[in-house]
């Protein structure tokens, strides 16, 4: 019966209600959006150092992180590889030797980052082949290099002209080598896009004299909430083989510290947010609640009980506030895909200051089931205590000043 009476309180008077509803259905999209956008901006910059950089997880020897050299190398072969995708929640692995050398073209020289792939397997993490705007990819063992188009500036080179690498190899032995350039790439962080060369995995073992080894193994788990369990496993399984597993938040400590940073400023930010939709939340039931004292006096009068009147009410607000929220669900929805798949591109200052540290400059919104569960939940919560406002003067009310109101 209280259910059926506060289902016909609130449509009563739909104006009223209607106006009620949309208060915290604004409030809903406006968290929503927020917190969505926030989210968004911070898988981009894990995705983009993951992805192109650290991976999920990483194998190395254990004397890689102290002293990263060539010479802190590990042998890789298919057994070790197995041994690794063997574990229930790992996708697949991505061997890389990487090493820092000097690239030069007819006049010009620079220091460039030599990483040594398989194309494939790189693909399946990071889109790497879309990303390609010239040329082709080599091939395993034919003597080519894809270089990044900012590195290919600087050095004046083109598709089909011929780099020079001359660095150093595995235990102090001399690195050089000669190769045409088969294709240019943009790479989406500016710091890499001027510093990258690409050649087949094989081609860079050769060069750096480092036969069958590697520098790290990118290990890439099914799903990234596996991440830690699959590090605990990997570093049960190697702990004879003189190899170290981190995850990309060892990896890149500062990133996390950064994100943090980050999430403690929009917690304010939030937090200021919910203080202005309290505010308004409240000024529409209070003014709801004002335009009803008559209302409540007279029911009183006529001797209705006061607990019975304030659950009623209670349940009106209750139900006013569970439509606001899925109507904020349904509309907020449509931003957020929106801009999912066309993410907000940075320009002017903000672009330069997002590429410095290699971040692509976009802001795109995250989906996500727990970003609304808990918006939606702190709306709800924030509403209800509102909420308690009639139900309090309610059971305070004096009958007779109610009734000539």
């Amino acid at each position: 019966m209280y259910l059926k009476l506060a289902w016909r309180n609130i449509w009563r008077n739909k104006r009223r209600t209607l106006i009620t509803v949309s208060s915290v259905m604004f409030a809903v999209v406006f968290a929503l959006f927020l917190e969505s956008l926030e989210r968004g901006a911070h898988d981009v910059m894990i995705d983009n150092m993951t992805r192109f950089h650290t991976g999920y997880i990483q194998v190395q020897d254990y004397r890689f992180e102290d002293e990263p050299s060539l010479d802190n190398a590990f042998y890789y072969d298919d057994s070790l590889s197995d041994q690794v995708t063997g574990l229930e929640p790992v996708e697949y692995t991505i061997p890389r030797i990487e090493t820092f050398m000097l690239a030069a073209g007819a006049e010009v020289t620079r220091g460039a980052i030599v990483m040594g792939i398989d194309v494939d397997r790189e693909d399946q993490l990071n889109d790497l082949k879309d990303r390609l705007t010239e040329g082709r990819f080599f091939e395993p063992g034919d003597g080519t290099a894809v270089v990044t188009e900012g590195l290919a500036n600087r050095l004046n080179l083109a598709v089909g002209d011929s780099l020079v690498l001359l660095g150093q190899g595995r235990f102090g032995m001399t690195a050089s080598g000669l190769y045409e350039i088969s294709g240019l790439l943009r790479h989406p962080t500016r710091e890499m896009n001027n510093q990258l060369v690409y050649l087949s995995l094989p081609d860079a073992q050769w060069l750096l004299s480092a036969d069958d080894h590697i520098t790290a193994l990118l290990v890439t788990p099914n799903r990234v909430r596996d991440t830690e369990s699959i590090a605990r496993q990997l570093r049960s399984e190697l702990e004879n083989e003189e190899l170290a597993v981190f995850t990309w938040r060892e990896l890149i400590p500062e990133l996390v510290e950064a994100l943090e940073f980050d999430q403690a400023q929009s917690r304010l930010m939030m937090g200021i947010l919910y203080v202005v939709i309290g505010f308004g939340i409240f000024g529409t039931i209070l003014t709801m609640t004002l335009e009803r004292m008559r209302e409540f006096g007279i029911l009183l009068s006529v001797g209705m009980q006061r607990i019975k009147l304030a659950f009623v009410v209670f349940i009106e607000t209750f139900f006013i506030t569970i439509m606001g929220v899925l109507a904020g669900y349904a509309l907020g929805i449509f931003p957020i895909l929106y801009f999912y798949f066309n993410p907000i591109e940075l320009g002017g200052d903000m672009e330069e200051v997002v590429a410095e540290f290699g971040i692509e400059p976009i802001m795109p919104t995250a989906i996500a089931p727990d970003i609304f569960l808990w918006q939606g939940l702190m709306v709800f919560i924030l509403t209800t205590i509102i909420c308690l406002y009639p139900t309090i003067k309610i059971l305070t009310l004096k009958i007779l000043e109610a009734s000539r109101a």
